[in-house]
């Protein structure tokens, strides 16, 4: 079981845990109970109606938070030549070919996100002890292998976010942090939302968002209304 401290059972003795909230009312109650004096990240978790063993409902992608997502995000790319240069330009944290395949065998992880040019995915490929536990290998699926690096740094840089379900259908994505004003909450939550409707499988069959919640670092979740999120992802749509 897991042991919470003091700030998380006071913050957690506010709410009802089982009641559902609109996403402005949950945004505003997970800012309020945050308990940290650290700017802490504010996740989304949605508890999705798929079954992940398949492969057309293994979900994984990324999209762009219109507000950001707050964090630093360190960038390793594997890449030679005009494309290494031009993930130096970008922004990159660590960039390398076969010197950079020898750090991380070596227990180089200082990272949060690799990209890779598709012609060194073989060299990236041997490096599956280090980098798949930690989610961290690149997938054309997450545009993190191309050839176009410069562009995808700049977008990880900038607050691209990564999304996969894990093996019970439950996705987690970063919406921001704590000082982030409510609407760009708002509009991070809503974003990821209308991203998970738009990749539904089409051999998803009955409920689709089962369940959802808000929560900061170190807070308690507060539950969102399955169906008004459905509702907003509607709204957002019909706006657009």
């Amino acid at each position: 079981m897991t042991q919470h401290g003091k700030k998380y059972t006071d913050a957690a003795k506010k709410i009802d845990r089982e009641e559902v909230h609109t996403i402005p009312a949950a945004v505003a109650l997970v800012k309020e109970l945050a308990p940290a004096k650290f700017d802490e990240t504010i996740e989304l978790a949605v508890c999705l109606g798929v079954d992940p063993r398949k492969a057309e409902q293994a979900l994984r992608g990324t999209l762009s938070l219109p507000s950001g997502s707050g964090r630093t995000v360190r960038v390793a790319v594997f890449a030679a030549g005009d494309q290494a240069q031009e993930a130096r330009d970008a922004g990159a944290d660590v960039v390398g070919a076969d010197d950079l395949v020898a750090r991380v065998n070596d227990g180089f992880l200082e990272f949060d996100v690799v990209i890779a040019t598709p012609d060194l995915m073989g060299q990236v490929g041997t490096l599956g002890r280090s980098l798949g536990p930690r989610g961290l290998m690149p997938n054309p699926k997450t545009g993190t292998v191309t050839m176009d690096v410069g562009k995808a740094v700049t977008e990880f840089k900038a607050g691209r976010v990564e999304y996969r379900t894990d093996k019970v259908g439950n996705v987690h994505v970063p919406v921001g942090k704590v000082s982030f004003s409510q609407e760009d909450i708002i509009s991070n939550v809503r974003a990821v939302i209308e991203e998970l409707y738009k990749v539904k499988p089409a051999s998803a069959k009955g409920r689709y968002v089962n369940s959802a919640a808000l929560s900061s670092t170190m807070g308690p979740g507060v539950k969102l209304d399955p169906a008004l999120v459905r509702e907003a992802d509607e709204l957002a749509a019909a706006s657009a």
